[in-house]
């Protein structure tokens, strides 16, 4: 006689639980088994696992451009894509060094909104670097080498006093 399991699928549950927990913007963390409909269901004995970009302190430049770019990715998607702020802020919260930071300014000199604003995170040696704007036809995260003087933006950046 075959034997039915009747038992929840964690492993697809708790894909589908992250992947929900990803599209609401959240950062990443641990993640709560998902709920049983069955009150008899044995509960995971695993703690799950982070997935998704993670900030790597001892990395390398290279290391942290995921992060970076899921970032990038996720403040371009709310009404903030156009403000520098909401980027070095988003950056913060994730843990990188508000004192690396570098941002352009939001408007033209003469009070428009820019084509395009770029910030940056310098990384031991590096920057990453990133562009949005209605000129840029996607969120832009790159690594880039410093520029001379030890910046990652050529020209004028607004401070980050805040």
């Amino acid at each position: 006689m075959r034997r039915i399991d009747h038992r929840p699928r964690w492993g697809l549950a708790a894909a589908g639980a992250i992947l929900a927990i990803a599209l609401a913007g959240c950062t990443p963390g641990p993640v709560p088994p998902p709920a049983s409909s069955s009150p008899s269901s044995p509960s995971p004995t695993a703690t799950p696992t982070p997935t998704g970009p993670v900030l790597v302190p001892d990395g390398t430049a290279a290391d942290n451009l995921p992060l970076f770019a899921a970032i990038v990715n996720q403040v371009a998607a709310t009404d903030r894509a156009v403000q520098g702020r909401a980027y070095i802020d988003a950056l913060v919260a994730a843990g990188f060094d508000k004192a690396d930071m570098e941002v352009t300014q939001d408007l033209t000199t003469v009070g428009n909104p820019a084509d395009a604003i770029q910030f940056s995170v310098r990384w031991d040696g590096e920057c990453l670097v990133g562009q949005v704007g209605p000129s840029t036809p996607a969120p832009t995260a790159l690594v880039l080498p410093e520029v001379p003087g030890g910046t990652c933006l050529i020209g004028q950046t607004r401070p980050i006093d805040w």
